[in-house]
């Protein structure tokens, strides 16, 4: 997303960039002292973040990290990462995988409360994640919960019951069975997507809005103005108060750039670019204040390939061995993104130990193009390409004209995301943040067959099966030798190509304790506390 484009999640890509940078926030109080001066003692129980607004605050029905951002703070699942991304008990106090494991129970803490005082337990867990898979209006990451039991027949109306799901309160207990093995699934439901709301949401059919005061996380919603969300600490939450008793959510700087407002003292923390952090590393002032944001992230490029071209596997490995993928990358970055060699990113086991991406061989791609009814580009179609902020795309169109003889048409799409769901161009480029550290988040969920997040709509049973095969084993060598057949797959069928990784950088005052961040592209603004 450029920022409100990114999901741990979906992402248009020039905001994949910009992640750890833009979604990271400016945190800090506001009029809060020069820069190197902190912010005034007065001001220490508030925070102010720069997010942009948001899409909705309805966890089941955000999709890009921005939005994950604000409804992560509001609504809290049974689980969480820290910032070392080591899985930790949230409002579920423990949990239980089963041997084959095909079934989790998750304990809840006793004397749960919403932020009204009313009880929180194992039914509005229930409640709340059939909202993902609710198919008058399911989730656009639904694909996550597609391994429970009965999800795929609830979500695509093959029954209407919902008992018919395997997920059920047992007491304080909440019962979840699954398809297939899936022992990494407490990690899954740490992603916002499955954060727990009020029974006037899932019981009653209310919707969630920014007049929405019940919230199952650390914050509630204090006041919105048209520059702001203002947070105030939820006194229910099951861990405690939060350090920092309001933060303001802005949604705008006045136009001013990230380092301006840092150094006017709005600010705290806030990400800036690539090109102001090659300067200000040797700035006296700035330079101690300046931090690197890790971002398990992935920009992409897609094929759908369901109708012509891209439906003939010639045509799609034409392309990808047309193009020298990494040193495209090597050339145009503005330093903050590395060439990507595979779809998991570096900082998830299972990526393998090898270049996955297409091997570059422009005869080859030629000979393909030829075999396929295109010699020389002749006869092809002119091949739309939805960029989505990508920064290489102009010299990935021009690489394909040069070497195959092909046009494609560069295209920025004003609803990139609803496009790709509904009517996806032949050619498309996406970012995508993590929604947990597991390889399978950038491969099954984004490439499995039937996935909502698969755009391309690509069917594999050779990857398909792979997947099952890493899933269904807890011996880490045979995942990782499923999950490169998986990967071996991708490189040989071409679905999508792997472009870049990239992390970010920030500003960060002096004094503020937990504005790092996991790679996963969301605060935890619990965590934050004034030195």
């Amino acid at each position: 997303m450029v920022a409100t484009l990114i999901r741990r999640r979906p992402a248009s890509i020039g905001v994949l960039a910009a992640v750890a940078a833009v979604l990271v926030v400016a945190v800090g109080p506001t009029g809060s002292g020069p820069a190197g001066g902190g912010a005034r003692a007065a001001d220490r129980a508030a925070v102010s973040i720069f997010l942009g607004p948001p899409s909705t605050l309805d966890p089941a029905l955000q999709s890009d990290i921005g939005s994950a951002a604000y409804s992560a703070q509001l609504y809290e699942s049974l689980t969480a990462f820290d910032s070392s991304l080591t899985l930790r008990p949230a409002l579920a106090e423990s949990w239980d995988v089963s041997d084959d494991g095909r079934q989790i129970v998750f304990h809840l803490r006793t004397g749960l409360e919403f932020s009204d005082g009313t009880p929180l337990g194992a039914e509005d867990v229930v409640g709340s994640w059939l909202r993902v898979i609710d198919p008058r209006r399911p989730s656009q990451l639904s694909s996550l919960f597609l391994d429970v039991r009965g999800a795929v027949e609830y979500l695509t109306g093959a029954t209407s019951d919902p008992s018919d799901v395997g997920i059920r309160a047992d007491g304080r207990d909440v019962v979840v069975d699954l398809r297939r093995p899936g022992a990494d699934f407490p990690a899954i439901v740490a992603g916002p997507t499955f954060g727990i709301v009020p029974p006037a949401v899932w019981r009653d059919g209310g919707d969630i809005d920014a007049g929405s005061s019940v919230t199952s996380g650390a914050y509630v919603i204090g006041n919105v103005t048209s520059t702001e969300y203002t947070l105030v600490a939820n006194e229910r939450y099951w861990a405690g108060p939060p350090p920092i008793a309001t933060v303001r959510l802005l949604t705008d700087i006045g136009g001013r750039s990230a380092v301006a407002a840092f150094e006017s003292g709005d600010v705290d923390y806030i990400g800036i670019g690539s090109y102001d952090a090659a300067w200000i590393r040797y700035d006296a002032a700035l330079g101690p204040q300046l931090r690197l944001v890790p971002s398990l992230s992935l920009s992409y490029v897609g094929f759908t390939t369901t109708p012509p071209p891209f439906d003939d596997i010639r045509v799609r490995q034409a392309i990808g061995a047309a193009v020298d993928w990494t040193r495209l990358v090597q050339l145009g970055s503005a330093g903050d993104q590395i060439p990507a060699d595979s779809m998991v990113p570096p900082g998830i086991q299972g990526g393998g130990a090898r270049s996955w991406l297409p091997p570059y061989n422009p005869d080859r791609a030629r000979a393909l193009l030829a075999a396929a009814g295109y010699p020389g580009g002749s006869g092809f179609p002119e091949v739309a390409f939805a960029t989505g902020g990508l920064p290489f795309a102009e010299a990935i169109a021009t690489d394909l004209r040069r070497e195959l003889g092909v046009t494609i048409r560069l295209e920025e799409l004003e609803a990139h995301f609803d496009r790709l769901q509904q009517d996806p161009p032949p050619m498309w480029a996406l970012g995508w943040v993590a929604d947990y550290p597991g390889p399978n988040d950038f491969l099954g969920v984004l490439l499995g067959t039937g996935s909502s997040n698969n755009y391309g709509r690509w069917s594999s049973p050779t990857f398909d099966t792979a997947i099952a095969d890493a899933l269904a084993t807890r011996d880490p060598d045979e995942a990782l030798a499923a999950y490169e057949r998986a990967l071996g797959a991708v490189r040989d069928e071409v679905p999508t190509i792997p472009i870049a990784y990239g992390d970010g950088w920030a500003l960060s005052r002096d004094g503020l304790l937990g504005a790092g961040q996991n790679g996963l592209g969301i605060p935890r603004l619990a965590g934050l506390a004034w030195k």
